[in-house]
């Protein structure tokens, strides 16, 4: 049995061993491939990897692990650039461990479904590792200028201001409290991308949503989450935190088991799922 597994922490609630199993069986791969999950966390990151023997093929790697994962292979360039893996493919008979970000490509695959494939002005909540993607993926689709809201400017400065230089897009600094006012130029965000777990007050989600001509909400924990509600409330095209998980599970099984996973099925389990514990 080769075996793979979702790391991270806390991580007794992630949906991915449903989503991964699901898709070996749709593959037809069951008997071939076995999917857990571990807590881990930075500290206790090499300990565990170095525990793992050669059945082991591959890891899909969430927080807080995404940055360290950075020191246990060869990185593409998505996650050198980001400082920022969330997968690992161990290499075998004195191959190296490659380490890959596909956030990004599932963020992109997920916006291309719905026809958003041109961005000019990106509203950004949050400044953390799923941010990065978040705006490197935004600036493959031509991205301008992007508005980041964030409780901690000085953190948010920090995290996104480099990238954004390296992508040549201008970047302004909002508080996460209302009123929000958009950037000078700006009629409307084009897109409003949350990733911050926290819950927001309802008024302050309607504001954000009511400036922006479509959201992608990438947190699936509190499935539908204010921001969900409100962009379907506002009948405006919208995303949830399934597509993003979906759509970055799609790559790494092909790069675990070499196989195409159809995303569709995976999509409608994990959002059943998700209301069926809500």
């Amino acid at each position: 049995m080769r075996r793979c597994a979702v790391i991270g922490s806390p991580i007794e609630h992630s949906m991915s061993p449903l989503l991964h199993r699901t898709a070996y069986r749709q593959l037809g791969i069951a008997d071939e491939f076995s999917y857990d999950r571990f807590e881990v966390t930075p500290s206790t990151l090499d300990t565990f990897l170095a525990g793992l023997g050669d059945e082991w093929i591959g890891l899909s790697v969430t927080a807080p692990n995404k940055q360290a994962l950075l020191a246990h292979g060869m990185c593409d360039d998505v996650a050198t650039t980001l400082r920022s893996g969330n997968t690992i493919i161990f290499g075998h008979d004195g191959q190296p461990n490659q380490v890959h970000n596909t956030d990004v490509t599932g963020l992109l695959g997920a916006l291309t479904k719905k026809n958003i494939t041109c961005l000019e002005h990106l509203a950004l909540v949050g400044a953390g590792a799923t941010a990065r993607s978040a705006l490197w993926a935004a600036a493959q689709l031509g991205l301008d200028e992007v508005m980041v809201l964030a409780r901690d400017e000085q953190r948010a400065r920090a995290s996104l201001t480099g990238l954004a230089a390296a992508l040549n897009v201008t970047i302004h600094h909002a508080p996460l409290s209302g009123p929000i006012a958009l950037p000078a130029g700006w009629e409307r965000a084009d897109l409003l991308v949350s990733t911050i777990p926290a819950t927001l007050p309802d008024a302050l989600v309607s504001q954000l949503v009511g400036l922006s001509d479509a959201v992608f909400e990438v947190v699936y924990n509190n499935y539908p989450s204010a921001f969900d509600r409100a962009a379907i409330a506002a009948g405006i095209p919208h995303l949830d935190g399934f597509d993003l998980l979906v759509g970055q599970a799609i790559d790494q099984i092909r790069l675990m088991t070499g196989r195409d996973a159809d995303a569709e099925p995976l999509l409608e389990l994990c959002r059943a799922e998700a209301l069926r514990h809500s």
